[in-house]
């Protein structure tokens, strides 16, 4: 199947938030999306971007039955490891249902690679349900490994209240 691969633009911004939701949906977390197309205009396009986003789109004669050609995307942007330098996260990774097993996924990762490697990043990181068994397949099939289970490593999160109260710094009300 044909498909390209290229980076997101402004008006790309309706389809990123549909595929968001999609996502979401997928990971049965429908009920934390927040994002909509505006925020994703302000946080993606404006001076400086807090993320990057490359898309798949297919041509014409491709596009679902809902009039999509824009199936797949992923999300990104560029961090810092104090032990290994520049490195790059990888927020999300989707393709559609009915376009998965085409290439399209290892396409969007093998880009963000790339894109990383030129940045001077030493890594690629990103995170995956643990339930989700076909995901972490697909990523170890790309040379991806487990940090969780071979470092130890868990991801942790500060949000809500409780991230206003560490910035308070009165974490423990």
């Amino acid at each position: 199947m044909d498909f390209t691969i290229r980076a997101a633009m402004l008006e790309d911004c309706k389809d990123i938030a549909r595929m968001i939701t999609e996502l979401a949906v997928y990971e049965k977390v429908a009920d934390k999306v927040k994002i909509t197309p505006k925020v994703l205009e302000q946080d993606g396009f404006s001076k400086n971007p807090f993320f990057q986003c490359i898309i798949a789109e297919v041509p014409e004669q491709h596009r679902t039955k809902e009039g999509h050609s824009k199936v797949g995307y992923a999300l990104y942007f560029y961090a810092y490891s104090s032990w290994s330098g520049r490195s790059v996260y990888m927020e999300d990774l989707y393709v559609m249902p009915e376009f998965r097993g085409k290439g399209i996924g290892k396409a969007l990762m093998s880009k963000i690679a790339q894109l990383g490697l030129a940045a001077g990043c030493n890594q690629l990181n990103f995170s995956v349900l643990n339930w989700n068994k076909p995901s972490i397949d697909f990523y170890q099939s790309q040379g991806c490994m487990d940090i969780t289970s071979d470092h130890g490593y868990h991801c942790m999160r500060c949000e809500g209240a409780a991230l206003e109260r560490l910035a308070e710094g009165n974490p423990k009300k």
